[in-house]
C-alpha cells in the first residue's frame, strides 16, 4: 500500500491545495475540503493512506 505525505499549500472556500512532499515541483493537488481533518490549517502536513487523509504530529 502507498503511503504519500502531503502539506497544505493553500485553503480557498471548500478545497485544499495539496504539495506531494515526495515531488515538490508538481502541480498542487485540488481536494474537497469534506474529504479531509476538519483541523487542517495552510502548513498542516497530512499523510493519505488507503483512501484516507490524516494529520501527521
Amino acid at each position: 500500500m502507498t503511503t504519500i505525505e502531503y502539506t497544505v499549500a493553500s485553503i480557498d472556500g471548500d478545497y485544499a491545495f495539496l504539495r506531494n512532499e515526495a515531488r515538490p515541483s508538481e502541480e498542487l493537488k485540488c481536494v474537497a475540503r469534506a474529504l479531509l481533518p476538519q483541523e487542517i490549517r495552510e502548513g498542516t502536513k497530512l499523510k493519505y493512506e488507503l483512501f484516507e487523509y490524516s494529520i501527521l504530529e
